[in-house]
């Protein structure tokens, strides 16, 4: 996502990581443009759950100097988007990317910073902001989430160098070297700590992308988010009132908020979140795929987008990971406590009547990681309701099957059975595979790891 998309997830981290420290005896160092925002003329709202806090980061693509004429012919247009959802009471903050690229339908918005309004449709989403600045397009998001927005923050990405130079650079890792005369970089492989020009570079860099790719370069964005908040809560700047001052004073010389999002607010998210633990801190991307309209766009991929965006407006992926540590089951059991889809083979017994239908649901079975050991029509049982039959040892791994199919099924335990289930599709209620991302027992922590989030405690990318 270019150069706002690193500024953007850059200063995601610090903006989170001031708020813990912007507390009492600092608040007058803060001097941050606000501007105008009405959520309530958004019409009907998500409900605001307890406990969370979701700011939505924008980072523009404003431009200055030679490309200052950019912005005057195309508007100021966030060139990042990121939903930062704080939840105080489990002590974690989940953020989610949205591709600015993506073409989703603007709901209508008044005219506002310039933009002369919309009248509702399909677009890319960051042209919201086009149309009538900030308000316009915390509603597009809101609508599009389902995640109630408690305040917005705009980020202008042309202090970044400022902003990991006040720090003292940042350690990464650069797995391979890196010559990239476009992003005005060339980095040896190996850990090293870059300042900020280099950071800035490596950020800007396709070379340091998989795929030399635009979403490939969130990954790298998101390590670098990490390495920002690892140093900012390890480091002097929290116990050094100089370096604190400096530090603040980087991130909110860059910052337009909310005229809500006041100092006080800040001072609530500080003394909640003060102690939060980096391991609790997850980045992920909003999963997308090719627009079928045009391939240079992406568009959601559902129904796991919907599924991502319905757990973080609940606050579940928080509470949910904690639950994973804090819980205490049976010390072995002989399993990691997590069904797996390709742990038990799937016998796929065709009841609905209709010709060669196995065969075409045994790919899409497989492609959510489940084994298809044979497909055949039913003998032995034969329901009109689709059913999932399970071994003794088995009934997770039946769960995990059944939240995969459109309409679920009915789970039976089968004493006959051991190494094997059958799934049953019946011709009174057979609609097809959903897929594990539509909810149901495949959720949670499996969801955060196909969606590839990564935790802010360490950098899972090995130097060697």
């Amino acid at each position: 996502m270019s150069l706002g998309q690193w500024a953007a997830c850059a200063t995601t981290a610090v903006v989170i990581a001031g708020s813990l420290v912007v507390y009492t005896g600092y608040r007058d160092v803060l001097g941050i443009e606000t501007a105008d925002v009405d959520p309530d003329g958004w019409g009907d709202r998500p409900a605001q759950v307890e406990g969370l806090h979701n700011i939505l980061l924008l980072g523009t693509d404003e431009r200055a100097g030679d490309d200052a004429s950019y912005n005057e012919l195309n508007g100021v247009r966030p060139d990042v988007l990121v939903v930062v959802s704080i939840d105080v009471d489990q002590g974690g903050v989940t953020m989610v990317n949205l591709p600015r690229d993506t073409m989703v339908e603007i709901p209508p918005c008044d005219p506002g910073e310039g933009g002369a309004g919309w009248s509702g449709g399909v677009d890319q989403l960051n042209h919201a902001m086009t149309y009538g600045g900030m308000d316009c397009q915390g509603n597009a998001v809101e609508t599009i989430t389902g995640i109630h927005l408690d305040h917005m923050v705009l980020v202008d990405f042309a202090g970044f160098e400022h902003i990991v130079d006040s720090i003292g650079g940042i350690e990464m890792c650069v797995p391979e070297p890196i010559d990239d005369p476009k992003a005005h970089i060339r980095l040896d492989a190996g850990e090293q700590r870059l300042d900020g020009e280099q950071a800035l570079g490596l950020a800007r860099s396709r070379d340091s992308a998989a795929n030399g790719s635009d979403l490939g370069r969130i990954e790298n964005q998101q390590r670098m988010m990490g390495a920002i908040l690892r140093e900012v809560t390890s480091g002097d700047i929290l116990s050094s009132p100089s370096n604190l001052v400096s530090f603040l004073d980087s991130v909110t010389d860059s910052l337009v908020t909310d005229n809500g999002l006041t100092i006080d607010k800040m001072t609530e998210l500080a003394v909640a979140m003060r102690e939060v633990d980096l391991g609790r801190m997850t980045m992920l991307t909003a999963p997308v795929e090719d627009y079928q309209a045009d391939n240079n766009k992406v568009q959601l991929r559902e129904p796991d987008a919907q599924h991502l965006f319905t757990s973080v407006a609940a606050g579940e992926l928080i509470e949910e990971e904690g639950g994973s540590e804090d819980s205490e089951g049976p010390e072995d059991d002989g399993s990691d406590g997590e069904a797996d889809p390709s742990d038990v083979p799937v016998v796929l017994l065709n009841n609905t009547g209709l010709d060669g239908l196995g065969a075409q649901v045994e790919p899409l079975l497989t492609a959510e990681g489940f084994t298809v050991a044979d497909t055949t029509n039913p003998e032995l049982r034969a329901p009109d309701a689709t059913t999932v039959y399970h071994g003794p040892e088995h009934a997770e791994n039946a769960e995990l099957l059944a939240s995969a199919l459109e309409n679920g099924a009915e789970i039976v335990e089968e004493p006959s059975l051991s190494e094997e289930m059958e799934l049953v599709m019946g011709g009174a209620d057979w609609a097809g595979v959903a897929g594990l991302g539509a909810g149901g027992s495949g959720g949670g922590d499996a969801d955060l790891d196909d969606l590839g989030g990564t935790s802010a405690a360490e950098d899972e990318v090995s130097c060697g």
